[in-house]
């Protein structure tokens, strides 16, 4: 049966009786809105650990001043029928002042990272994501962590944190979960309007011909681009904020790409920021 946990105090309280009886625990961090994608992960985690703990918590620190914070979807009771019928054995959704009391002054910077790609345009959300995962990896203390590779920038940062940090938590990057046409699943994706959702299949679109690009023996990174801004700019409603090919560890742009670079973008479809990327 789902518990759901909304304090500091009982989550560490429970986490302590699972690894007590040598319980292994599978953690998939979310903002609640949960679809196909998020499901996916939950699925892993149920088939490689004896718990699964999902966490529904919109974080503050990772939304800019007019961002979206106020307006994200929040859909707690649906959200929790969803984990029920697939197994999970706890949520964890605490407010913000639980996370984040008055006296909060914590940062994590992850330097070299933050700055590029979806940063730039979002300047200190990187150090909320760092804040926020680090806090979760230390109250939930999983074996393993699942998050999507349509985050592409947010799992290098993880990574690297674990890494520099010396965590003791496996993350697992699952693939990009895509609707029939290619648009990849967001909990944002409920904000676009029927005319938006077509225009949005521009982003699927651009990473195809990237790949086909390189398949054909095209390397130079400028060129592939300049394709790609191409077919998204023929998109009405669409507007770039950027789109890269980078190096998969330190996120530097390449000038010629090679097997295992991510082209990675943002691009706004009316008032709707979306992300997608495809490991070429």
């Amino acid at each position: 049966m789902l518990q759901i946990i909304t304090s500091i105090s009982d989550i560490k309280n429970k986490i302590q009786t699972l690894k007590q009886n040598q319980l292994t625990i599978g953690f998939v961090p979310t903002m609640g809105a949960l679809h196909e994608g998020h499901l996916s992960l939950v699925r892993q985690a149920k088939k490689e650990n004896d718990q699964v703990v999902v966490s529904i918590f919109i974080n503050p620190l990772q939304f800019g001043k007019n961002e979206d914070f106020r307006q994200y979807p929040r859909v707690f009771d649906k959200d929790c029928e969803l984990l029920s019928s697939e197994g999970v054995d706890i949520v964890f959704n605490p407010i913000p002042a639980e996370m984040y009391p008055d006296d909060f002054c914590t940062s994590v910077i992850p330097r070299h990272l933050e700055d590029k790609l979806c940063g730039k345009s979002r300047p200190g959300h990187f150090r909320g994501v760092a804040v926020v995962v680090l806090k979760l990896f230390n109250l939930v203390k999983p074996d393993i962590a699942y998050f999507g590779q349509k985050d592409f920038q947010q799992t290098v940062v993880i990574k690297r944190i674990v890494s520099d940090l010396n965590l003791h938590v496996n993350i697992k990057i699952l693939p990009t979960i895509r609707d029939n046409e290619g648009l990849a699943l967001s909990s944002r994706n409920a904000y676009l309007n029927e005319t938006e959702k077509k225009d949005a299949l521009c982003l699927y679109s651009s990473l195809v011909k990237a790949q086909s690009m390189l398949n054909a023996g095209i390397k130079k990174a400028e060129e592939i681009l300049l394709e790609m801004e191409k077919v998204i700019n023929n998109c009405k409603t669409a507007r770039i904020d950027y789109i890269s090919i980078v190096n998969p560890e330190t996120l530097a742009a390449v000038p010629r790409v090679r097997k295992g670079d991510v082209v990675s973008m943002a691009v706004r479809i009316g008032k709707t920021r979306l992300i997608d990327n495809v490991i070429l």
